[in-house]
């Protein structure tokens, strides 16, 4: 028998497992205090806008991706495609995901040209186009907290996530960690531009497995509420004033 080898294999193995373990230990205690940050509260819901689907389609008790697409729907396929292989198929399985675009009336045909480019042979059941009139969509998109404007043509590039209650999830402090050290002013991240594929990447996809992780353990009464969530929400508003 060869222990030489033996015991190679054994601190090969410590190695690698070691960390892993360590991570596994730390994952859920972080996210039993870090929860997505609610940025905004009462997000309209949806009743003003049809969609071609036999179900209602609603924001109430489901995470949802919500996305404004404007009138020239075939000017989005970056963004859709980006949306669609990088959030849509990492999380379609979760449940009561959806993503759910905004669309004004009259786009009707190019919306089914869209989804024919981004579908690529797969089920696109949890993803939504609804429609409505030019105040509607404004109206929506003015109870959400958002940085960009919509544009002139009722679309915009950024994306905003909403959790079961209609409150908009985000970063209150999106700062590096270089810009921490500094000082630097807080900013916030309340939606994500999905033409910026290390955007989505390296902060949405993360924002939402934080966010399922949040209501997974809120299924097995394993959350702590965090109340000081609450008071960061306050005084980020207070400093933007």
């Amino acid at each position: 028998m060869d222990y030489k080898k033996i015991s190679r294999y054994v601190v090969l193995g410590v190695l690698f497992f070691l960390p892993v373990t360590f991570l596994l230990f730390l994952y859920p205690a972080t996210h039993n205090y870090e929860p997505l940050d609610i940025v905004n509260e009462n997000v309209l819901d949806l009743q003003s806008f049809s969609s071609n689907s036999s179900e209602q389609i609603i924001l109430k008790d489901h995470i949802t991706v919500l996305g404004f697409f404007g009138n020239e729907p075939d000017n989005k396929s970056t963004t859709a495609l980006n949306l669609k292989e990088l959030v849509y198929d990492k999380f379609k399985g979760f449940k009561r995901f959806q993503i759910v675009i905004i669309m004004p009336k009259g786009t009707e045909s190019a919306v089914e040209n869209l989804k024919r480019e981004i579908a690529s042979y797969e089920d696109l059941r949890f993803w939504h186009f609804l429609f409505g009139e030019p105040n509607d969509i404004q109206r929506l998109f003015y109870s959400l907290k958002s940085k960009p404007n919509l544009s002139g043509n009722l679309s915009s590039d950024n994306v905003f996530v909403v959790d079961k209650d209609l409150n908009q999830r985000g970063r209150l402090d999106d700062r590096t960690d270089k810009e921490l050290e500094k000082g630097e002013p807080i900013y916030g991240l309340y939606s994500y531009n999905c033409i910026e594929v290390a955007e989505i990447k390296n902060k949405m996809s993360d924002d939402l497995r934080i966010l399922f992780t949040e209501y997974r353990q809120k299924r097995k009464g394993e959350f702590n509420s965090d109340t000081r969530r609450a008071n960061d929400l306050n005084k980020t508003n207070e400093q933007e004033n």
